[in-house]
C-alpha cells in the first residue's frame, strides 16, 4: 500500500508540473483558466494518465481528474517522439539550466573516520638478557620517556656472577702464560674471548666488560639500559619479581611516527588507493587540518562491519597526536576513464614491498629490512594508457534514472530538447561518467529535465517513465485500477 501511495503521488506531481509546462507550451500567461471548449482537431488527456487520449474535454475515466488539452507543435515544427520544443516562457517557467558535457577526471572525495594508532614498527621489548630479581625499576610508572643509553632496571643474577668470574679466571690464566705462543696459550686467549662474548650475550656493555677484567672483581648485579628511545607504553613488572631469560621487563614505543587506522565502506574501495593523500582533522584541534599518505590498503574485508582497513603514515615530531584520538579524513582521488581511481604519481617509482612506506626514484634497498626495491607498477594497479585519460562526464543532476535505464535530455538549440538513453558507468562525486549515448560538448539539461519529462508524458510521448510513450501503458493501468 506505502508504494502504491508512493506511485500516485509521484504521478500527482509529474502531472501538475507537467500541466504547468503544457501552459507555457500552448502560450498562456497563467492569469486565465483555459476555456473547456474543445478546438477542432484538439486531443484531450489525463494529467496522471497519459494514455487516455479522447477528442474533447470530460473526466479521466481511471482517476475521475478533469482531462486537459494536448498542446499541438507549431505549424511546420515536426518533431521527433522523444523531443519537446518549449517557448521562452516555458523555458523559465520550468528553470531549465544546462551544462556541457566534459572530458575531465572526475574528483571523488571520500569520508572516512578512524584513530590515532601506534606504528608496530616502532615498538621495541626490553627483556631480560639472564634470569635473575629485579630489585630496582628506575622507570616505575609507564608515559615517561627514556632515551636510548638511559638505565631502566636493576638486575641481581647469580648466573651473571658466575659469567664474571669464569671472565676473571680466564685473564689469569693467560696472564700466567704470557704470550707463548704455543697451543696452551691459544688456548687460554680464546678462553678469554669466549668469556667476553658470553657476558655481552648476557646484556653487559662493552665498557662494563673491561672494568671488570681491568679491576678484577665480579658483581652480582646488572644494570640494564634502553637500547633505543621512546616513550614506556607498558611495564610488566614490579620491584622484587624474578625473572627467566626473555621476560618482558618494559614495551617501549617511538610516537614520532604514528599510524592513521581508518575504515574504509565496501562501496567506497574503488576509490582508494596506495600513496592517495589524506587529510584529517581531530576533536583536539578544531579547525587544523593534519595530512599523510596512505601506505596499506587491507586485501580482507572485514564481514561483521562490511569495511576495510586502511592505513595512513603520519609524522610526529612534535608529539601533539596522541595514540586513541578519533580522527575525521577525507581522501581524494581522480577517476580515470575506466572508473577507477589512479595515482599517475608513482608511475616509475621504487618502492619496498615489506615497507612500502619507503619509496625512492631509483632502485636500491629497503632503509629498514635491507630487501630490494622492485617498480611501483609491479606492486600496485596504477593504471594502464587508457585509464589515464580523461572520461567523458555529465553532473550528477542531468540523468534521470528509472531502475536500469537512464535518460538525459539534451538542448539542440532554439528551445528544443531532446531524451536520449544513455550508458552510465560509476558515479564520481558529483558527476556520471559516460560510456555511452552522448559526445563532448553537447548541452544536456541540469535543471528542469523532469519537467520535460512530465511534458513529454501528457503528451504521450516517450519518456524516463513510459520508454514507449502513452500506447504502452494502459494495461498496467487497467490492471492496477482493477485490482481495486
Amino acid at each position: 500500500m506505502k508504494a502504491i501511495k508512493q506511485i500516485v503521488a509521484t504521478g500527482i506531481v509529474a502531472g501538475i508540473v507537467g500541466l504547468m509546462v503544457g501552459w507555457g507550451l500552448s502560450g498562456s500567461d497563467g492569469g486565465h483558466t483555459p476555456a473547456v471548449v474543445a478546438e477542432p482537431g484538439e486531443t484531450w488527456t489525463c494529467s496522471m494518465h497519459p494514455q487516455i487520449r479522447q477528442p474533447g474535454p470530460g473526466q479521466c475515466p481511471l482517476c475521475a481528474m478533469d482531462l486537459i488539452p494536448v498542446a499541438a507543435p507549431a505549424a511546420g515544427d515536426s518533431l521527433g517522439p522523444r523531443q519537446l520544443r518549449l517557448s521562452p516562457a516555458a523555458q523559465e517557467l520550468a528553470s531549465i539550466q544546462t551544462a556541457p558535457v566534459e572530458r575531465r577526471f572526475a574528483p571523488v572525495e571520500t569520508r572516512l573516520v578512524g584513530k590515532i594508532a601506534v606504528d608496530e614498527t616502532q615498538v621495541r621489548s626490553i627483556t631480560a638478557w639472564v634470569a635473575g630479581r629485579i630489585d630496582r625499576l628506575y622507570v616505575d610508572y609507564t608515559g615517561v620517556r627514556v632515551e636510548q643509553g638511559d638505565h631502566i632496571a636493576y638486575l641481581y643474577s647469580p648466573e651473571l656472577l658466575t659469567a664474571q668470574e669464569e671472565l676473571i679466571q680466564a685473564r689469569r690464566a693467560r696472564e700466567r702464560l704470557g704470550d707463548s705462543g704455543t697451543s696452551v696459550g691459544q688456548t687460554a686467549q680464546a678462553t678469554v674471548a669466549a668469556a667476553r662474548e658470553k657476558l655481552r650475550l648476557l646484556g653487559l656493555k662493552e665498557e662494563q666488560i673491561e672494568r671488570i677484567e681491568r679491576t678484577g672483581r665480579a658483581s652480582d648485579h646488572l644494570t640494564i639500559y634502553a637500547p633505543t628511545g621512546g616513550v614506556v607504553i607498558e611495564k610488566h613488572l614490579s620491584e622484587g619479581a624474578y625473572v627467566q631469560t626473555g621476560t618482558p621487563i618494559y614495551t617501549i614505543a617511538d610516537l614520532s611516527r604514528l599510524w592513521l587506522e581508518l575504515r574504509a565502506y565496501e562501496s567506497d574501495i574503488s576509490w582508494i588507493h596506495y600513496g592517495q593523500a589524506v587529510e584529517f582533522s581531530t576533536e583536539a584541534y578544531p579547525g587544523e587540518v593534519f595530512s599523510g599518505q596512505i601506505s596499506f590498503v587491507d586485501p580482507v574485508l572485514d564481514e561483521r562491519t562490511r569495511t576495510v582497513r586502511v592505513r595512513v603514515n603520519v609524522a610526529n615530531e612534535q608529539g601533539r597526536l596522541k595514540p586513541g584520538m578519533l580522527v575525521w579524513a577525507v581522501a581524494q582521488a581522480e577517476v580515470g576513464a575506466h572508473g577507477r581511481a589512479v595515482s599517475p604519481a608513482l608511475k616509475g617509482k621504487w618502492i619496498s614491498p615489506m615497507h612500502p612506506e619507503i619509496v625512492r626514484d631509483a632502485p636500491g634497498s629497503c632503509d629498514i629490512c635491507g630487501m630490494a626495491l622492485v617498480r611501483a607498477e609491479e606492486l600496485y594497479d596504477l593504471g594502464d594508457a587508457p585509464e589515464r585519460e580523461m572520461p567523458l562526464v555529465v553532473p550528477a543532476s542531468a540523468p534521470l534514472l528509472t531502475g536500469k535505464r537512464a535518460v538525459v535530455y539534451v538542448a539542440l538549440g532554439a528551445g528544443l530538447y531532446e531524451g536520449r538513453e544513455v550508458a552510465l558507468g560509476p558515479r564520481a562525486g558529483d558527476y556520471y561518467l559516460v560510456r555511452e549515448g552522448l559526445r563532448e560538448g553537447e548541452e544536456v539539461v541540469v535543471n528542469g529535465a523532469f519537467k520535460i519529462d512530465s511534458a513529454l508524458q501528457i503528451l504521450a510521448q516517450p519518456s524516463a517513465m513510459y520508454p514507449a510513450g502513452g500506447a504502452a501503458a494502459p494495461a498496467r493501468h487497467e490492471h492496477h485500477h482493477g485490482g481495486h
